[in-house]
């Protein structure tokens, strides 16, 4: 068990560095590609099939509150996160991240994937469709980005993502210019993420089958330092990035990444 261990944390170690790069180009927390490599990963450490998915929403959220704190800081240094953005859309955000934990909770578990990769590819649809479609509105009223907020925060949370991949195009759609869009996403990620592994954490320790070792709740350490570790020093290039490619260019490689991830999941 203890090798079968420490062999999941060096190839989360690299699966960290691939989150922290998009992290920091797209907006999103890395759990787009977490959660599918732990789905695949945490049986091989020896965890039970009724506990994976669980796992991995809750591990990478957990994450996810690391890698965007720094994508977050890097983009508040480079001018690139809007406050009022911030204030509107916080409280729906929090709310809905808790109430997405409650739900993948009581999911079956066979569902989650085909939900995550449903949820995915219509993020890929909506964002290829932004690529054509020049539709600006301004930001609805406080009761309308509350209840938006709600849904980014349920979404995601019962996705295992930070709702960048909600919260980027949203912005955008309502004049958000992108980069600005991508910045504050990253902020509102750390908030989203924290409210839904706390809200993992809390049912996982409520549920009747045995937890494996070194785990919290639903969240699974060795993974989580594994991705931690590297992901926090790659998210400053991606930030960076994200400041030097051209509008089209970062939309295009969102849409396209989307759609990978999506469909690998929803047809596996």
């Amino acid at each position: 068990m203890l090798e079968a261990t420490l062999w999941l944390f060096g190839v989360c170690l690299f699966v960290g560095g691939i989150v922290g790069l998009l992290a920091g180009l797209l907006g999103i927390g890395g759990g787009l590609i977490v959660v599918p490599a732990l789905s695949v990963l945490l049986p091989w450490a020896g965890i039970s099939a009724n506990l994976v998915m669980p796992m991995a929403l809750a591990t990478s959220l957990a994450s996810i509150v690391i890698t965007s704190s720094s994508s977050a800081y890097t983009h508040y240094r480079l001018g690139n996160v809007q406050p009022s953005v911030i204030r509107t859309l916080l409280p729906g955000i929090l709310f809905g991240g808790l109430l997405g934990s409650g739900i993948a909770d009581r999911m079956p578990t066979e569902y989650l994937p085909k939900v995550f990769g449903t949820i995915v590819l219509l993020l890929a649809l909506q964002m290829a469709l932004s690529l054509r479609v020049k539709s600006v509105r301004p930001l609805p009223s406080p009761l309308g980005s509350m209840t938006s907020g709600t849904a980014i925060g349920m979404i995601a949370s019962l996705a295992g993502i930070g709702g960048g991949s909600l919260t980027v195009p949203y912005l955008n759609c309502h004049g958000i210019e992108m980069r600005k869009a991508i910045g504050s996403a990253s902020l509102c990620g750390v908030f989203l993420a924290l409210s839904g592994v706390i809200g993992f954490i809390f049912f996982g320790l409520t549920q009747p089958e045995a937890l494996p070792p070194y785990s919290v709740g639903y969240v699974y350490l060795p993974a989580l330092i594994g991705i931690v570790v590297t992901s926090v020093m790659t998210t400053r290039y991606g930030a960076r990035l994200a400041t030097q490619l051209p509008t089209p260019i970062i939309k295009r490689v969102f849409a396209v990444f989307l759609l990978l991830v999506g469909a690998s999941m929803f047809f596996s």
